[in-house]
């Protein structure tokens, strides 16, 4: 149902927010275990989410997922303390999901209606979030897709995602608002 509660309601206040404390990233840094298990348990579906928006593959973003989480870990002495550390989990889930797309033109020959197919969203249980993804997937193109799931998903502010993104915060804004009406009324006929 947070897909499509995400639809219905997608004023910030209606959305919960992933809040992470930074130190947690020292703690991880330290070796702790329980540390990068919290951070895991808070983060991984939004991951795997953004993941699934970039490779539109179910096999592909849940690699992605789990690589990100390893170069999270790999890493985390690296973090530098800014007060958004989804961004910086972001960016290395979107370099992971770009190094796949680069073995993937290298190494194999996958057409480009290979790589707009549906993901399977057969592990979804709630039908309603089920119809949206799909439906997203359908309609919106993959940076439509990543914006809808960066704010409406993870809770990123539209500027954070302009910045992630590296598009104007404008285009953000009518990406998000052309992508929602865009759901909306594909749905309507549906649910």
């Amino acid at each position: 149902m947070l897909v499509f509660a995400a639809l219905a309601y997608s004023k910030p206040e209606n959305r919960e927010t992933i809040n992470i404390d930074e130190t947690v990233f020292y703690r991880i840094s330290a070796g702790e275990k329980e540390a990068f298990c919290q951070l895991y348990e808070k983060t991984s579906n939004v991951i795997f989410s953004y993941a699934l928006s970039l490779l539109r593959n179910r096999e592909d973003a849940e690699d992605a997922m789990q690589e990100t989480f390893l170069k999270i870990r790999s890493a985390a002495h690296l973090y530098r303390p800014m007060d958004k550390p989804m961004a910086w989990i972001f960016t290395i889930a979107r370099n992971v999901c770009l190094m796949k797309f680069r073995k993937q033109k290298h190494y194999s020959a996958v057409s480009v209606d290979e790589l707009r197919e549906i993901p399977d969203c057969s592990d979804i249980r709630d039908r309603e979030d089920r119809i949206v993804l799909e439906t997203a997937f359908q309609i919106l193109t993959k940076e439509e897709c990543q914006i809808i799931v960066l704010h409406a998903v993870s809770g990123m502010k539209h500027r954070e995602i302009s910045e992630l993104m590296h598009l104007p915060l404008s285009t953000v804004l009518s990406r998000y608002n052309r992508s929602i009406k865009k759901l909306r009324g594909q749905l309507e006929g549906l649910l």
